[in-house]
């Protein structure tokens, strides 16, 4: 794992320019550092080794040195696209997988991709041709930014890095404010900085004479085959799952897992063979999966390191959180991630993860909605539009009244992925000049159009796939880790487990009796029945009790009362919300999270009105 960052065009003083902004990079990389120039093309790269440990340096070229690549990532059947590339001609001078990218480009250019398998994101500098080839993997694991200056692509494995060019001005996108205030990430192309652009999962980019084009070069679907028996599917997924494990445990240093008390990061590591596991917990009953993991561990003859984070060391650690995320997240497990990668770090480079197994099998506790509403959803609709007007008219609270207003909602009004924080209403009133540029709807529509022939569940993971899993799921993952220079590997996002997933029929992802049903079976051949059933629960974190504490209460408070809130927020309504969370009228934590997270942000990379540390 590694970063990298560079541009194109001529600076006459580049080389600083480009060791600036690798610096800002160097938690992705402290191992080694390498840079390419050439006046019309400047690559530098941070890396973390983990194969080929001698002869792994980047940048890299082929034989002429004519393409060079800065490459992020792990390709898991580089050996046998090297064999293959072999047979064709080429000849190599390692057996790094970073070669084996170059050779592909060679041969198969563009059409290279869809031979990957891994987790990647690489830039390609073609001298000859002085084109910049560009590409970040299938689910969007690794990141990539860029931005277009003055004719010129300034690039990077984080928005840090691409803050250091002189000729970009640095300025909060208040679109993306907006609609993060929704979906508790940054789910826009454009990021927080104005002008500064994810290249999104499964896309490839080409940067020619200061013309720039973007491609999607692979998209998931959803294929069901009613053809084949429960039993074999599980035994699909097994199978599937054991090959992927294998294909992640490559490398020439040691490779642990984290491991919580759910079925995902548990059956990992059940089957991964390895001998570290690590795990974090929380000083409250409901909020510590450290003694299920133990137990866990235990049962599989598997060491297991855990931390107990104290509330202090949490709220200590949320500024410097926030600027190693780059964009804001208000997903509260993001600190829970940051921590549990801390502990690993100490013993291994490189830990294996649950994340994607709820995107593919139909895991998270939302997706029993459709079972839930489906005799609701029997009745007329303009009957049930007239009863969500009515008790949404009411002025209090009451068992059924959400229930109602979702029945009378078709799902791509209603389902926007796992955090649904502000509506449009609420933000409007909650934020000093709101843009109204976009609504939820009109983000999630050219996704759901995709899928308009499938069945809502499906509909919803696919939802999660392109909104969710990228946003803050993997974001999290990604800069978490890196924070400690520890690299992350997700089995599960695999392209070879997908195909097995895209085929499952509903009836066994999500059903009466569970979600993930056919994976919970595939994991009971591993694991106790009390983690092969436990309900979804992430990383519990108790931000909840927190905001009613004094302590804490003055903390947001203060941040809420400050210039920067000031700036973009009505202060009277964000201190309302938390006043009616202290009171016990709402619970209004996700919401104050939400905001006070940007604040913090903002904090970081402006410097104005709002200090996250403890006074």
């Amino acid at each position: 794992m590694c970063g990298f960052a560079g541009f194109t065009g001529h600076l006459d003083n580049g080389e600083e320019v480009l060791t600036n902004m690798m610096n800002k990079i160097i938690h992705r990389g402290p191992d080694s550092a390498g840079q390419h120039i050439d006046g019309k093309a400047y690559l530098g790269f941070r890396r973390l080794s983990f194969i080929d440990l001698d002869n792994g340096t980047q940048p890299m070229y082929n034989e002429d040195r004519k393409i060079v690549i800065t490459f992020n990532g792990e390709i898991y059947n580089h050996e046998d696209l090297r064999k293959e590339l072999i047979e064709k001609g080429h000849t190599f001078a390692n057996r790094s997988d970073t070669e084996v990218l170059i050779h592909a480009y060679e041969e198969y250019g563009e059409d290279m991709l869809n031979k990957l398998r891994g987790m990647f994101a690489f830039v390609i500098w073609d001298s000859e041709k002085e084109t910049l080839f560009g590409a970040r993997d299938f689910f969007g694991i690794k990141p990539f930014y860029y931005a277009l200056i003055d004719g010129n692509i300034v690039f990077g494995s984080e928005i840090k890095s691409i803050l250091e060019y002189p000729g970009y001005q640095k300025a909060v996108n208040e679109t993306a404010l907006e609609n993060y205030l929704t979906f508790q990430y940054s789910v826009l192309e454009e990021t927080f900085f104005k002008g500064i652009y994810k290249l999104m999962p499964a896309h490839c980019l080409k940067f020619h004479n200061g013309n720039l084009d973007i491609k999607r070069y692979w998209t998931p679907k959803f294929e069901p085959d009613n053809n084949k028996t429960l039993d074999e599917f599980v035994n699909e997924i097994d199978a599937a799952m054991h090959d992927s494990v294998e294909h992640h445990k490559i490398s020439d240093v040691e490779v642990g897992s984290f491991l919580s008390s759910g079925v995902d990061s548990s059956y990992v590591a059940a089957t991964f063979n390895g001998d570290k596991t690590f795990t974090v917990g929380f000083d409250y009953e409901k909020y510590n999966e450290i003694d299920y993991a133990k137990a866990l561990s235990d049962k599989i003859h598997i060491d297991n390191y855990s931390k107990l984070v104290s509330s202090e060391e949490y709220w200590d650690a949320i500024s410097k959180i926030q600027y190693q995320m780059d964009e804001p997240l208000a997903d509260p497990s993001a600190i829970a991630l940051y921590f549990v990668s801390q502990t690993a770090s100490k013993h291994v480079k490189a830990a294996m993860s649950g994340e994607g197994a709820d995107e593919f099998f139909g895991g998270y506790n939302i997706y029993h909605e459709p079972h839930d509403l489906a005799s609701f959803q029997k009745l007329p609709l303009g009957l049930r539009k007239a009863l969500a007007k009515c008790v949404s008219a009411l002025p209090f609270k009451f068992k059924g009244k959400n229930f109602l207003i979702r029945a009378s909602k078709p799902v791509e009004e209603r389902f926007i992925g796992n955090a649904f924080m502000f509506t449009e209403k609420e933000r409007s009133r909650v934020l000093k000049n709101p843009t109204g540029k976009y609504n939820h709807t009109e983000i999630t529509k050219p996704f759901y159009d995709q899928v308009k022939d499938q069945d809502d569940v499906t509909k919803m993971q696919y939802i999660d796939i392109n909104f969710w899993l990228i946003g803050d799921i993997l974001l999290k993952a990604d800069k978490m880790s890196m924070a400690h220079s520890l690299e992350v590997r997700v089995p599960f996002l695999d392209r070879e487990v997908f195909d097995v997933a895209r085929t499952i029929p509903v009836k066994y992802r999500v059903n009466k009796q569970n979600t993930k049903y056919a994976l919970r079976m595939a994991a009971h051949r591993y694991l106790p029945d009390m983690v092969a059933e436990k309900k979804k629960l992430g990383f519990p974190v108790p931000i909840r009790i927190w905001l009613k504490d004094e302590k804490y209460y003055n903390i947001i408070k203060k941040a809420f009362s400050s210039e920067a809130a000031e700036k973009y927020f009505n202060t009277k309504e964000l201190i309302k919300y938390l006043d009616d969370h202290k009171e016990g009228k709402a619970d209004n934590s996700r919401k104050i999270w939400t905001v006070y997270m940007f604040l913090v942000w903002y904090e970081d990379f402006f410097g104005e009105g709002v200090k996250s540390v403890m006074a």
